[in-house]
């Protein structure tokens, strides 16, 4: 109850303030409002790329987003501000800016579009930070069934202030209209911004030495990536339940191991100090993309990473080892064998055997990324900004 008073109070400040600007004239201005950033990033990337210098630029970055976007601070018409700050100044010029501007890209759930109302020449559009699904989120996120029926209410509006939602796949639009109570109408089928990487050799080189020059360990090595998503009971301290030092003992001359844990998880275990040379703690490393140009073979659960690895056609092991609890907990799109691309096991000891042997279903990783990124192909932000910005 407290929780949801507090809401109400933000949300009522945010809507007066958000009123008191309306009288001002839309400006040609776009706004990416980022809790990740990757995709907003590649958009204006291009948007350089491309000379598309008539649009003023606002980067709202909220403290959890990967991307610092400062970076761009001397860039032609750019500001940057910090959103969701106690910052006064900053929140207001945010407000401001969403209040004015005739486009807004957003690639989270933010609770104050269910407070404001854009005028009719806005487009709010969802970037969503990721190119699939394996848990549920949005109205079927099961967890969302506990909530009460003014955050319910609450959703629905934010929801309906999507004008338009970016995916690379008809599967993943049809995920988006059931989790968003979206229709088809409100879908743009442009492909994943940031799936732009797996298109361009010269950035995927730079960056591969990059990462060796970094850490020159991973260098003539089998790299394993373990991605898993977070639990909550984990989010202040996680607990691989992989079997490290089996993994060690086992690997440990052939392969390396970077554990990439989810951004919102904290206090690692220290496995990279038991084993320096075969564990590599990549949590605290902005973007997994980044990491995946130097896998060979990657374990997730219920991730959205395989979607994207899917492009670089590399095997992948999946390791739901909560499959029933968190089933029950969060909810999966649909049976849980049938959605992935690789072989489901639940112990360390099946999982080594399967990198030992080798014997990945290459045709099915084809398939899924066909599924997944049929309009991902490497034009994916230029695809958005001629839809929605030229």
């Amino acid at each position: 109850m407290l929780r949801e008073r507090i809401i109400e109070i933000y949300l009522f400040l945010f809507r007066v303030i958000f009123n008191l600007f309306r009288p001002f004239s839309l400006k040609k201005r776009i706004v990416f409002l980022s809790s990740f950033g990757h995709n907003n990033q590649y958009v204006y990337e291009r948007m350089k790329a491309m000379n598309v210098e008539e649009w003023e630029v606002i980067f709202l970055q909220k403290p959890s987003c990967s991307v610092d976007f400062y970076q761009y601070q001397q860039d032609k018409n750019v500001k940057i501000l910090k959103f969701e700050t106690f910052n006064l100044y900053q929140m207001i010029m945010s407000i401001y800016y969403l209040s004015t501007s005739k486009r807004i890209f957003i690639d989270n759930y933010f609770g104050f579009l269910s407070a404001v109302t854009f005028k009719a020449d806005v487009q709010c559009v969802q970037l969503w930070h990721a190119a699939g699904a394996i848990k549920t989120f949005g109205l079927k996120d099961e967890s969302v069934l506990n909530r009460s029926e003014i955050a319910k209410k609450r959703f629905l509006k934010v929801y309906a202030n999507f004008d338009k939602v970016v995916v690379g796949s008809d599967a993943f639009a049809d995920i988006f209209t059931k989790a968003f109570n979206l229709a088809p109408e409100n879908i743009l089928y442009t492909g994943i911004p940031k799936t732009d990487l797996f298109f361009n050799e010269k950035k995927m080189t730079t960056i591969r030495k990059r990462l060796y020059k970094e850490n020159d360990l991973l260098k003539n090595k089998k790299v394993i990536l373990y991605a898993p998503t977070y639990r909550d009971y984990e989010l202040n301290n996680f607990s691989t339940k992989l079997d490290i030092h089996k993994m060690y003992q086992e690997l440990g001359d052939e392969y390396r191991l970077i554990i990439k844990a989810h951004p919102a998880v904290k206090n690692m275990q220290g496995l990279q100090n038991l084993y320096p040379e075969f564990v590599f703690d990549y949590s605290y490393y902005k973007d997994i993309n980044d990491l995946l140009l130097i896998t060979d073979i990657l374990i997730s659960d219920y991730s959205s990473i395989p979607y994207e690895f899917s492009l670089l056609k590399k095997p992948m092991i999946f390791y739901p080892y909560d499959l029933d609890q968190y089933t029950k907990d969060r909810g999966i799109w649909s049976k849980y064998e049938e959605m992935v691309p690789g072989p489901v096991y639940f112990s360390t000891k099946e999982i080594i055997a399967c990198i030992k042997e080798g014997n990945y279903n290459m045709d099915q990783i084809q398939k899924f990324s066909s599924t997944w990124n049929r309009y991902s192909n490497g034009q994916s932000s230029e695809n958005l900004i001629k839809e929605l910005i030229l």
